[in-house]
């Protein structure tokens, strides 16, 4: 990435301007670029530094939102880990989990939501959940709570390098001609005539701005 080249291409007039250079935003500017807008991004740390630099690094499908009964966000998940997992297997690797048993109806109560759970993941599930016995469950996870364990259920999602993937999705965004420069804070907001043209910036040496070429 050409930083300074992109700091010349600043002062363009770009029909979107992305603030913020952490997953959401790189994704954005991913999207609008390979739609054919002229797309500029800055972000005033390093990208993903802040709350996608804190997340769990799982790849997952919203098991937990299976049971609230959002069954169409669990479905979307699934579909975009399939997607991760296939299109960057270099980032994104399977992981298996285990939900321990402590209580008789707790392995076929959730054997029957992740049985579910890889039901909704369609052609694009890792693995098939399994029902385990106690020693197995054990062996799987040695310092699991022994005390009144009756088996789990074992079940897969997949856990990602955020770090690898922010800067991927960042060339990738540079790649379909996007402008994207870290570590340039956006310090206000430009107005016209009570709307909203672009946004002005510090690089360290001056000012910039940048106004939409699109109404």
């Amino acid at each position: 990435m050409d930083r300074e080249g992109n700091l010349s291409r600043l002062s363009e007039p770009f029909d979107i301007l992305v603030v913020g250079g952490g997953a959401t935003g790189l994704g954005v500017a991913v999207d609008a670029a390979a739609r054919g807008y002229r797309t500029a991004l800055v972000e005033a740390a390093d990208f993903a530094q802040g709350t996608s630099s804190r997340s769990t690094k799982l790849a997952h499908g919203g098991v937990r939102y299976l049971q609230q009964g959002n069954v169409r966000l669990v479905w979307e998940a699934l579909h975009e880990r399939g997607l991760l997992l296939r299109n960057a297997p270099h980032l994104v690797q399977p992981l298996r989990f285990l939900v321990p048993a402590y209580h008789w109806w707790e392995r076929p109560f959730y054997g029957l939501g992740l049985a579910i759970y890889d039901l909704l993941a369609g052609a694009l599930r890792l693995s098939r959940s399994d029902v385990v016995g106690a020693g197995e469950a054990a062996a799987i996870v040695p310092n699991v709570n022994s005390s009144g364990l009756l088996g789990g259920i074992v079940y897969a999602d997949a856990q990602f390098d955020d770090a690898r993937l922010a800067v991927a999705l960042a060339r990738t965004a540079e790649a379909h001609g996007a402008v994207v420069i870290n570590y340039t804070p956006v310090r206000s907001l430009v107005k016209e005539d009570g709307r909203l043209i672009g946004a002005a910036w510090k690089t360290g040496r001056a000012a910039a701005s940048v106004t939409s070429g699109r109404g």
